[in-house]
């Protein structure tokens, strides 16, 4: 069975890599769950769950992608909620 917590703060993890991003709530009910919004505008925001079987998705159900890429999946909510990637210096 996967580690569905542990997936929920990787993903943390690489949203905090894009500037524009803020993680607003982490919650460890039941389901888990991370809401995350754009610093500069309070409507582009949304809920992140990840599925038993590692699959990160929105409230509106798109799939992010997959607990094997996270960092992949954190880009692609990035561009979802229109944020710029901390540049890498």
């Amino acid at each position: 069975m996967l580690d569905t917590l542990s997936c929920l703060e990787r993903f943390v993890a690489a949203i905090r890599l894009h500037a524009d991003l803020s993680v607003q709530r982490i919650s460890f009910g039941d389901p888990a769950y991370v809401y995350v919004r754009n610093r500069f505008s309070s409507t582009l925001a949304e809920t992140v769950t990840c599925s038993q079987d590692g699959r990160f998705i929105t409230s509106w159900g798109y799939r992010l992608g997959t607990s094997e890429n996270i960092d992949g999946a954190a880009a692609r909510l990035a561009f979802l909620l229109a944020a710029l990637p901390t540049p890498q210096v």
